[in-house]
């Protein structure tokens, strides 16, 4: 393992930022970032988006983590702005959309499917989409990466590679799982809250497709729409029926943007039977009919800040006290 947070003289391989931007982290070459398992595989950031390049958002199909490891920028994921700097890490799930200027950043992503995870004891889903790593943290989860990618280069075609690099990402996503979350709230009663809000998204996740009704999910839940309702409330001050309408916007917004599926057949998967229904709908929750946002190239869009499916900082980017490392 990797001592520091840079990689050694003798892993180092020559890949540069452009001129006048400073990385604390060197990466590897593109061409040896690239390892790919049945399950698991690792990539420059500029390749994820494929050939098309980053001209719209990317639909992911796998779990993602992207670790900034020079440049400064801004990546959208879900449409919301995101700022990076050396040491961001992004953990991304499939169906998200994420679209990321290459021209000001360098990354190194992790990809596994849900194959790459089992029978690990590994559960990814309560990790945050967004944070900054900073300290002791930062320089421990370069390691993990840094190994993991200087293992996949080193041993393609090891029979015990699979295994390995198995491994090697669960160990990364249980670091990250053990690190202190400060926006956590305290208190039996939030916590109660939390948990039925919880698992109502987990609900909402399954079954936004076919219903939008309060009333379903609550039978679901076994509780009254009073209390998923207050649930809501206290923890996105937002109403029960606002939270499932935003999650079926947040997905008609995904496929408008990152795919060439008609308008009406959007419409069809996420439950309306007829168009004008459907733009009614996306042009109440997002501020604009369905074709003007597609036309607009999938921009936030006016309504994107009132989403409750959100990405919040997990961390601090520099704890009080610490001086600012050099970048």
């Amino acid at each position: 393992m990797v001592s520091t947070g840079q990689l050694s003289p003798a892993t180092r391989i020559d890949l540069m930022p452009p001129a006048g931007r400073p990385s604390r982290v060197t990466p590897p070459a593109d061409a040896d970032l690239a390892c790919r398992s049945a399950d698991l595989d690792t990539l420059a950031l500029r390749d994820l988006a494929g050939a098309a390049g980053w001209r719209r958002p990317v639909l992911l199909d796998a779990d993602l983590l992207v670790l900034v490891t020079g440049g400064h920028g801004t990546a959208e994921l879900d449409f919301r702005p995101l700022p990076c700097r050396p040491g961001t890490l992004l953990r991304v799930r499939p169906g998200q959309v994420l679209r990321c200027d290459t021209r000001q950043l360098d990354a190194v992503v992790v990809r596994w499917r849900a194959g790459a995870l089992r029978d690990l004891g590994v559960d990814a889903d309560g990790l945050p989409a967004y944070q900054q790593l900073a300290g002791e943290d930062e320089d421990a989860v370069i390691n993990e990466v840094t190994q993991l990618v200087v293992d996949c280069r080193r041993h393609p075609d090891a029979p015990a590679a699979r295994a390995l690099l198995r491994h090697q990402l669960a160990v990364l996503l249980l670091r990250l799982a053990l690190l202190p979350d400060p926006t956590e709230g305290s208190g039996a009663g939030r916590r109660a809250g939390s948990d039925i809000f919880g698992r109502l998204c987990q609900e909402v996740e399954r079954g936004y497709r076919h219903t939008r009704r309060v009333e379903d999910y609550a039978a679901r839940l076994g509780c009254s729409v009073r209390t998923l309702t207050r649930a809501c409330l206290a923890a996105t001050g937002r109403s029960a029926k606002q939270v499932i309408d935003e999650r079926v916007a947040l997905e008609a917004r995904r496929l408008l943007a990152a795919t060439d599926e008609p308008i009406a057949q959007i419409g069809r998967r996420l439950g309306f039977p007829e168009p004008t229904n459907f733009g009614r709908f996306f042009s109440r929750e997002v501020g604009m009919s369905p074709g003007a946002f597609r036309a607009s190239g999938a921009g936030a869009g006016p309504g994107a800040g009132s989403s409750t499916w959100t990405v919040r900082p997990r961390r601090p980017a520099d704890p009080p006290g610490r001086p600012r490392r050099a970048e």
